[in-house]
């Protein structure tokens, strides 16, 4: 242990606490002053000892051998806070108690002690002369501490541990910019852990954090200064994305390539809908910029949008206007300008729908009762002009036609037209 401090070696404090030997002078207790008998036997100064900590005091003393003594009474002032003004502390009830110790106290700090000797009717001796003693300061911050940035949704906190054996645990706190103040984030344990990553995070969102170290005592050390960090920032997206509404049975899709360094792939996305109802149907590595999407189905419209995906997953931003993609209709079908019979024949013309027929099917569908007929078809058919020689006066033809063009599309049938030779009349 070490022996306290006297103030009798100070001139200042000597001059602060003349007359200190008399209770009545320095005690604040307006309502009941202390009885003092100048016979009692006081504590031994020369006995007390101290082990200062950072938030407490210990004090250790010779017992006092006056029967009339039951315990001892000890009283403190913070020299900064409470001046002269002495209060009274713990009050001990036991003779042969020799050790106390003053908790609570602020760290780094000064504080006077005067103890009296006490009977058990609450008279009092006189106080040892005053004693000045020091709390520990308070624990140094952590020497190093770092945020991590660039990750994605989090951000990684480090620091160095601390060099008190004493220190159980650390405390993470986050500045809450809204509310102006500091929260508390997490508890780490143990001395020697030092990492804490803080997830869940928005894309390039900021924090600002600091840490304090406590040791096995609950007491805190000095907060580090603080730290900021920012989340990863999304991928940029492609660019200048553009579908095909052109070709047969497929959509070509098309981009410019995402300026962000670190992209591995892009995902596309597919709807039959402008703005919902989009899912991922494709995902091809970063040097490939164009995809064919098959589609079994002519006319058939989707919506796309393409999105880049970074080395640690992330995606570029998933608000982004659809491209609009559309495979190739059918061709138009043809318009029968005339269907007659002539003579022993049926003749059809017609005109193309459309600029893209390269050639026609005539479909000819032959009566074989109320209920059934049977179907012809001819295909290859480069002209505008079908003539049909194979017909039966007084059998009924229902011809219409279709148009082929250079992908195999086919266009709708035209409405039938109905063709009947006359039968002869026969002669009685």
């Amino acid at each position: 242990m070490t022996t306290l401090m006297k103030t009798a070696s100070l001139a200042t404090l000597i001059l602060l606490f003349s007359g200190c030997n008399n209770l009545n002078n320095n005690l604040n207790t307006p309502a009941i002053k202390p009885k003092v008998d100048q016979t009692l036997e006081m504590i031994n100064k020369d006995s007390i000892k101290t082990i200062s900590d950072i938030t407490s005091i210990a004090f250790e003393w010779q017992k006092v051998e006056d029967p009339r003594v039951v315990g001892y009474n000890f009283y403190r002032s913070d020299v900064l806070k409470d001046g002269r003004t002495l209060k009274l502390v713990k009050s001990l009830r036991n003779r042969y108690a020799t050790h106390y110790v003053d908790s609570g106290l602020e760290p780094n700090t000064k504080y006077i002690y005067q103890i009296s000797s006490k009977t058990k009717d609450g008279i009092e001796s006189n106080t040892t002369e005053a004693y000045l003693v020091q709390t520990l300061p308070r624990l140094e911050a952590v020497s190093f501490v770092q945020a991590i940035s660039d990750l994605p949704n989090r951000i990684k906190i480090l620091w160095r541990p601390h060099e008190d054996k004493t220190v159980e645990y650390y405390k993470i706190e986050k500045f809450n910019l809204a509310m102006n103040k500091w929260e508390h984030l997490a508890k780490v344990d143990g001395r020697l852990q030092v990492e804490y990553i803080d997830d869940d995070l928005d894309n390039e969102e900021e924090g600002k954090y600091r840490i304090t170290a406590y040791n096995f005592k609950d007491i805190a050390s000095k907060p580090t200064t603080a730290v900021l960090g920012k989340t990863k920032a999304l991928p940029l997206s492609p660019t200048d994305v553009k579908a095909s509404n052109n070709l047969a049975k497929k959509i070509e899709l098309s981009w410019n390539p995402s300026p962000t360094e670190d992209v591995i792939k892009y995902a596309i996305f597919r709807s039959p809908f402008q703005s919902i109802g989009f899912s991922q149907e494709y995902e091809v590595k970063a040097d490939t910029l164009n995809l064919v999407d098959t589609v079994n189905d002519d006319d058939k419209k989707y919506y796309y949008k393409v999105y880049a995906v970074d080395k640690d997953g992330l995606y570029s931003d998933m608000k982004v206007d659809s491209t609009e993609g559309k495979t190739l209709g059918k061709p138009a079908k043809p318009v029968i300008t005339l269907a007659q019979i002539q003579g022993n024949k049926a003749i059809l013309n017609w005109k193309a729908g459309d600029n893209r027929a390269v050639s026609y099917n005539v479909y000819k569908r032959i009566r074989l009762n109320f209920f059934e007929y049977k179907t012809v078809k001819y295909t290859d058919i480069r002209a505008l002009r079908f003539e049909d020689t194979d017909i039966i006066s007084g059998i009924e033809y229902k011809y219409s036609i279709q148009a082929n063009d250079e992908n195999s599309l086919i266009s709708d049938k035209t409405d039938e037209a109905l063709l009947t030779i006359p039968k002869t009349p026969t002669l009685k």
